[in-house]
């Protein structure tokens, strides 16, 4: 394995493995919702996580729009990006896969999980913000560094669409 290698598999376990220990320890703090009797109420309660789970993309949009705005990157059919510029972008661009991925499996969830695991989705969505932007920020200090936040976020929203069908499955 070359010295690369190894820092993005040490990136990558150690965020998968804080991943965990984060989802586990919110999970076991929050406090179980109230009200959440029928699948609409739990949906509503996963749709009101997602405006916080969106918030880094929302930033990320107008770092970009910013940066491009006080730039010669104005025109971004010139090919003026800055590389500061370019990892916005690309972290912009990942940011948008992940948060369409996590959507996805936060409703699943809701729609198919009790109500007394609905826990999960606070859970979730700190998790999910906090690895965005880990992501953002090790991307910018140095790209190998973004190992951390991708994976952490990759193998959440991996885990949360497992258990989603799953449930579903299991349901019926």
């Amino acid at each position: 394995m070359t010295k690369d290698q190894r820092i993005v598999a040490l990136g990558a376990s150690s965020g998968v493995a804080s991943m965990l220990a984060a989802m586990f320890a919110i999970y076991h703090l929050w406090p179980v919702p109230a009200g959440l009797v029928d699948a609409g109420d739990r949906i509503a309660f996963a749709l009101k996580g997602l405006a916080f789970a969106v918030l880094p993309l929302v930033f990320m949009i107008v770092a970009v729009g910013n940066e491009r705005f006080r730039s010669e990157a104005i025109d971004p059919t010139l090919g003026k990006d800055s590389s500061r510029m370019e990892i916005n972008g690309r972290v912009t661009e990942n940011t948008m896969q992940q948060f369409v991925l996590f959507a996805v499996a936060l409703l699943a969830l809701a729609a198919s999980v009790p109500a007394e695991q609905m826990r999960i989705v606070p859970a979730a969505v700190i998790v999910f913000v906090v690895a965005r932007t880990a992501f953002w920020i090790g991307y910018r200090i140095h790209p190998l560094y973004r190992a951390f936040g991708f994976a952490s976020t990759l193998y959440l929203n991996a885990g949360l669409l497992v258990y989603a069908l799953w449930r579903c499955l299991a349901s019926g």
